[in-house]
């Protein structure tokens, strides 16, 4: 199949930026000029699994009852079908289809995030990159993986500039809030946009900056902020590609700029924009989860199943469980539950989520089913639960902002004691590619059969050799089975 050439057709008096020196301007020009010879191999690689682990995302969240509920919600509103709604066999409008491809792949908490600047980049990434490719009327693999890598560098540079996780104390969803620039990056990179044009998409995508993080309390909303960012993103490329022009020099701008407005009276620092570009990788640092909750609850649920399991403890034995945080995990996940709590209040809060890991072992989509985040045994067991705020843990750096000391008292009077996500305690360690391959098929193996998980698999990890992105697409296209049922 012949793809379509690159469109000169970019309105712009030259193709530099209006300051090429500037945060804004060394971005634009580092995204304008990469190759992909200049990414080492170990990059490109490790961002084949993470699309594969967000295609997984995607399949499972595609029929879950919030995203069917999204689904004839936006057609209503939407029509076309310029582009694929992965899991559903349908296709709409290239922004309502990134939009809600974004939403399938942050629907069950299952999907990536970056551990120092908290965004979850498959779910804004992949679906402007998907709909960007439909537009053009087809991208080779190889062009797609590149464009990719672009969108997970951008999204954690630029939430570095804003503090990361200090967002999130502020009360900003903070993937929301960056997911835009990462998605303009991705699908201005697909687009063979100059620095130029680079620079309004950079604004552009600012400008549609937003997302309130109350929403993780009960709203469905909370699903669809990463696919309002990777639709903002969508737009931002298309309109720069075509002559439309925004924000100019959008992250130092003192006045209405982006660092300036959202990052006001906290000392936002443009620099990290664009420090170390080329040399170090943001793509290497992103967190698989292996459990469906959000990521300051990985380290202690990680932390009771591993004690479940060398003390064999029945839920009579545990006298309290304590966890003291700091002000990111806190704030994100130590507030107080009440019932009726929704499944996404449960996959936010921290004391349900020890509470249902420490009494069934596990911590995946059976714990966040509305039966079992009714019953009684739970809610008696987190009575025994107390979340607190440790502001020491916010003194000691950026690596620390989601601490969590947890400390597990038997009713022998023996007590666990454990620090982690600190420098000075257990990390969380990035998921290998093996255990993402893994996790895949787990997630995937009860709605796709096995001829259409393994080819969705091969075509990932093997990008860089497929002629059209669009043959993937369309592996994705059928309808997959509810994930819940």
């Amino acid at each position: 199949m012949a793809l379509p050439t690159q469109s000169n057709s970019v309105v712009t008096l030259t193709d530099a930026s209006t300051d090429p020196n500037g945060p804004t301007g060394r971005l634009a020009g580092w995204l304008a000029d990469v190759r992909t010879d200049d990414v080492p191999e170990h990059v490109l690689e490790r961002a084949k699994f993470l699309t594969l682990d967000g295609i997984g995302c995607a399949l499972v969240g595609a029929q879950l009852p919030w995203s069917s509920k999204a689904v004839e919600l936006v057609s209503a509103i939407e029509g076309g079908e310029h582009a694929t709604l992965i899991g559903r066999g349908q296709r709409m409008n290239a922004p309502a289809a990134a939009l809600l491809n974004g939403t399938f792949i942050q629907g069950f908490e299952l999907d990536d995030f970056h551990p120092l600047a908290p965004l979850h980049a498959a779910s804004v990434v992949l679906p402007s990159l998907f709909a960007t490719a439909e537009l053009l009327g087809g991208a080779m693999g190889s062009d797609f993986l590149l464009a990719a890598t672009c969108g997970f560098e951008v999204g954690p540079r630029v939430g570095l500039a804003l503090h990361g996780s200090e967002m999130l104390s502020r009360g900003w969803h903070s993937g929301a809030v960056f997911g835009t620039h990462a998605s303009a990056a991705a699908a201005g990179k697909l687009r063979g946009l100059s620095a130029a044009s680079f620079e309004d998409a950079l604004g552009l995508a600012g400008t549609q900056s937003g997302g309130l993080m109350a929403a993780q309390f009960e709203a469905m909303s909370k699903r669809m902020h990463h696919g309002f960012a990777a639709r903002a993103g969508l737009y931002a490329a298309a309109l720069a590609h075509g002559g439309y022009s925004g924000i100019k020099r959008v992250f130092e701008r003192e006045y209405g700029g982006f660092l300036s407005t959202f990052g006001e009276g906290h000392a936002p620092d443009p620099q990290q924009v664009c420090s170390q570009l080329g040399d170090k990788w943001e793509t290497q640092a992103y967190i698989i989860k292996p459990y469906a909750a959000m990521g300051a609850l990985l380290a202690p649920i990680r932390a009771i199943l591993e004690l479940r399991e060398s003390r064999r403890f029945r839920s009579d034995d545990i006298e309290t469980i304590e966890l003291d945080c700091a002000s990111a995990a806190f704030h994100h996940g130590g507030w107080q539950a009440a019932r009726p709590l929704t499944p996404i209040g449960a996959q936010m809060n921290m004391a349900y989520a020890v509470a249902v890991a420490a009494l069934d072992g596990a911590a995946l989509m059976n714990q966040f089913r509305p039966e079992r985040i009714n019953a009684d045994d739970v809610w008696t067991f987190m009575r025994k639960i107390t979340v607190r705020h440790e502001p020491g843990f916010d003194a000691d750096g950026p690596l620390a902002r989601g601490a969590v000391q947890m400390r597990v008292t038997f009713t022998d009077g023996r007590c666990e004691s454990q620090l982690l996500r600190h420098p000075r305690g257990e990390r969380i360690e990035p998921m290998s590619n093996q255990r993402i391959v893994e996790k895949f098929r787990a997630l995937t193996g009860g709605i796709v059969d096995s001829a259409r998980q393994r080819a969705i698999e091969s075509l990932v990890l093997n990008l860089e050799r497929l002629a059209d992105i669009r043959e993937l697409i369309d592996s994705l296209a059928p309808p997959v089975a509810n994930a819940l049922t």
